[in-house]
């Protein structure tokens, strides 16, 4: 399944930790949209949440600012849809699923 989560501020960042530790690479293709510092510092050093147990870091396996880059997704996480909407609709196919996360 081809999973995009579109921005990596504190939601969408844990939501992409969580799906790339849990479900794993074999369960997931992730995907992010991001931009400026925080697309790089994501392409350099993945994703990293502290927990008791120790770090969980994720790369995810493509991060980019252009939805075109990341191909047609099967599932796209967003905070809020209304912003990204006319960005994501070329992006997306007749049965893609929007998780909005609040």
């Amino acid at each position: 399944m081809k999973v995009c989560v579109v921005g990596a501020g504190a939601v969408g960042g844990l939501v992409a930790v969580w799906l790339g530790s849990r479900v794993g690479p074999e369960g997931v293709q992730l995907s992010m949209l991001a931009r400026g510092a925080t697309l790089q510092a994501l392409r350099r050093q993945g994703l990293r949440v502290e927990q008791a147990g120790g770090p969980v870091v994720v790369h995810p396996l493509q991060a980019s600012d252009q939805p075109e880059a990341l191909g047609v997704q099967d599932l796209v996480v967003v905070e809020q849809l209304g912003p990204c909407r006319p960005l994501l609709a070329p992006h997306t196919h007749d049965l893609v699923v929007l998780l909005v996360v609040r």
